[in-house]
């Protein structure tokens, strides 16, 4: 393939993509992996991101989770919106500004016992100069972003 052909076909993929409204939950362009592959459960129970297996995988929402353990993988199967990160895994504070980033696994924080994600190092630490705000606004945009 010439590098014209490829410069057109990159340039239909993004303008497909952004006519398309986004999955509810974030998995990447070419993955059906929630969270990376990371264990959501990991977060509350070890205070850390975990890469999950796939022998102890599920599907929900459409999308697959992985865990470390079975006992993780019950226990979110128990009650996914415990564990779920918030807004599907995207960015939380692109979701405060009306827009969709990737959620790093990595870029993460648990307030009032929810999940939270964010784009980048950066961006994170200006999540937290007021989480609140950005959880209340995300919040009042959620789920119209994905539209």
């Amino acid at each position: 393939m010439n590098t014209h052909k490829i410069m057109i076909f990159f340039s239909m993929l993004v303008l497909f993509s952004a006519v398309q409204a986004e999955d509810r939950i974030y998995t990447g362009l070419f993955s059906n992996k929630a969270l990376e592959g990371y264990d959501p459960v990991a977060y509350f129970t070890l205070g850390r991101p975990m890469k999950g297996k796939k022998q102890f995988q599920l599907e929900y929402q459409g999308a697959k989770w992985y865990f470390s353990s079975e006992e993780h993988r019950r226990l979110f199967q128990a009650d996914p919106e415990k564990y779920a990160p918030q807004y599907g895994g995207y960015c939380a504070w692109a979701v405060a500004h009306g827009t969709t980033a990737r959620g790093d696994p990595r870029q993460w924080t648990i307030r009032q016992n929810k999940l939270y994600l964010n784009y980048d190092a950066d961006i994170q630490k200006d999540w937290l100069t007021d989480p609140q705000r950005w959880i209340r606004e995300a919040d009042n945009n959620w789920p119209a972003v994905l539209e």
